[in-house]
């Protein structure tokens, strides 16, 4: 497959096969997000790939999070649980942090690069057959979100990714075509 396949077919997995991701598949992924492009080869990223007790305790805090928004108490533990069960049953969860520089600027670009890397495993995913689908959001500074992945205060997760053999690939989203959003600066 080659890349432009690859972006081509690359889709948001929301349901996967029970086929568990192996640590070599996990290792090629991380591979591909370290030779992503970053300014001044700050190299700022940082890996965490939670096994399935990481998977349930995040679980747990977006569960705790959705919850709050059912009146209904018995319906937000149904939603808790659910959540919680459904991380722990992910073949492969990655989260992705990038360690905070004071400067700004760098701060900035080192953001940047770690979508990049994000990026670089997405694809790599879809040419080994498999699927991600890349959350972010307020759940990424909970302090049992960030306690689940293990993170340093000193780290800021910007991601996470679900890994794994796609049980359903959902049709393509229509797209603006690149010509009705690019002006040619002469």
């Amino acid at each position: 497959m080659d890349v432009f396949e690859a972006i081509a077919g690359r889709r948001s997995i929301k349901s996967f096969t029970a086929r568990a991701v192996s640590r070599q598949e996990i290792e090629r992924l991380l591979d591909a997000a370290v030779a992503a492009p970053n300014h001044r080869m700050t190299e700022p990223w940082r890996f965490y790939v939670l096994g399935e007790a990481s998977r349930r305790a995040y679980g747990a805090a977006l569960g705790a999070r959705k919850a709050k928004r059912v009146e209904d108490p018995a319906a937000a533990q149904a939603v808790m649980e659910k959540v919680e069960h459904s991380h722990a049953a992910l073949p492969a969860m990655l989260a992705v942090g990038i360690v905070q520089d004071e400067n700004p600027e760098i701060r900035e670009e080192d953001y940047a690069a770690a979508y990049m890397a994000v990026e670089n495993m997405s694809l790599a995913a879809e040419a080994m057959g498999l699927g991600t689908h890349i959350k972010t959001g307020a759940i990424m500074d909970d302090p049992r979100a960030r306690s689940a992945v293990g993170v340093p205060d000193d780290v800021r997760i910007v991601a996470v990714l679900e890994v794994g053999e796609p049980d359903a690939v959902p049709d393509a989203k229509p797209r603006t075509s690149a010509s009705e959003l690019t002006t040619w600066v002469p």
